[in-house]
């Protein structure tokens, strides 16, 4: 029996990781390349869109210096992805000629999601590129971030931009058959999950790469820095946005195309029923939280019944150093977060309050987001 999407296909996006990218040796996997960018350039041919957001930068550099060792002082990793990029992008290149597309390097970094115009002006960007039937592939900046070359991970932006663009689907490609629940030597692989619960988040912190088909552990510790938390995390943020994920071995002919006919390929997680609105998804996932505030039980309990504003009364205390406008993250006096949401103040206009009484509220309950999300 095939799948059935909620709806259409008419744009998706697919993250490929760097162990569909590259070799234990570092190397591109060019058979590998070669048919993912057939799959990608036949699906176009369907009329559907495809962004791809890969992974393999600093893998390839690596390979490049023959460096078997993954380097951890910021400055090696930026110039290992820097050498690495340019090597990724060439072989695209001359692969999507091959087959008649054309594809366009676009490199993001989380401020360009982080800040509400720089957001705005790249997903104008995606848009733009699609209608001129050209592939975007999409890749952290790791040239000048440091986030994410301390975290690791394409799943999270892959997220993003699939969010960002509003596609129909996501597809994180990778070394694995999909989610799986490991019990001692045994495996049992979900074909479909509706709700990330906190029993699936145990399953993926009890997960072990010996059950993903790694034969080599340590070449693989060095490939990827991810891992099936980081996709179930970005699975979050795509599903709150209404848009279903796949996860999927890279390795699978035909992976793609299969997918698309309905094959039932890795294992599907469902969209939340209820889509979160634009702006308040990029408060809970978009956006860096520039600083914290705490808040007394009372107004706790008021936010958590939804609907109402954070009040400058049920603030307790105050850290980092945020401006109007910023997003920041509400806890409760035992630090555990309640909300997020963009404050009306700075740092320097709470510390000028002196009576908070017959003050407007701290954040509008149009701009906060509960937590339990």
């Amino acid at each position: 029996m095939f799948r059935k999407f909620p709806r259409k296909i008419n744009k998706i996006v697919v993250k490929v990781g760097s162990s569909v990218i590259a070799t234990d040796q570092m190397k591109p996997r060019m058979a590998h390349l070669r048919s993912l960018v057939g799959q990608v350039s036949a699906i176009r041919r369907q009329d559907i869109d495809v962004i791809l957001v890969s992974s393999g930068a600093i893998v390839l550099g690596m390979g490049e210096l023959n460096r078997k060792r993954r380097s951890s002082d910021l400055a090696s990793l930026q110039a290992l992805a820097a050498i690495g990029q340019t090597i990724l992008m060439r072989k695209y290149n001359e692969l999507f000629k091959k087959n008649d597309q054309k594809c366009a390097q676009l490199l993001l970094t989380w401020d360009d999601f982080d800040n509400r115009l720089r957001h705005n002006n790249a997903r104008n960007t995606l848009h733009t590129m699609l209608e001129w039937g050209v592939i975007p592939v999409v890749n952290e900046n790791d040239t000048i971030s440091t986030d994410e070359i301390k975290f690791g991970d394409n799943d999270k932006l892959s997220a993003l931009v699939a969010s960002l663009v509003q596609a129909d689907l996501l597809v994180l490609l990778s070394d694995v058959e999909g989610f799986y629940h490991v019990n001692g030597k045994e495996k049992e692989l979900f074909e479909e999950i509706k709700e990330i619960t906190r029993e699936i988040e145990g399953f993926a912190l009890g997960s072990s790469s010996r059950f993903a088909g790694e034969t080599d552990q340590e070449a693989k510790k060095q490939m990827s820095k991810g891992g099936m938390t980081a996709k179930l995390n970005a699975i979050k943020i795509a599903t709150q946005a209404k848009i279903p994920c796949i996860i999927a071995n890279g390795e699978t002919k035909d992976v793609l195309l299969r997918i698309l006919k309905g094959e039932r390929i890795g294992t599907l997680f469902m969209e939340n029923e209820e889509k979160v609105l634009a702006r308040k998804h990029w408060i809970s996932f978009g956006a860096k939280p520039k600083g914290a505030v705490v808040v007394d039980e009372g107004a706790k309990q008021a936010l958590l019944k939804g609907g109402r504003s954070l009040l400058l009364p049920g603030v307790i205390s105050w850290e980092g150093h945020f401006k109007k406008g910023d997003v920041i993250i509400v806890r409760d006096e035992q630090s555990h977060e309640v909300a997020r949401g963009i404050t009306n103040y700075s740092t320097a206009m709470m510390q000028g309050v002196q009576e908070k009484k017959g003050q407007r509220e701290l954040i509008h309950c149009d701009n906060l987001v509960l937590s339990e999300r």
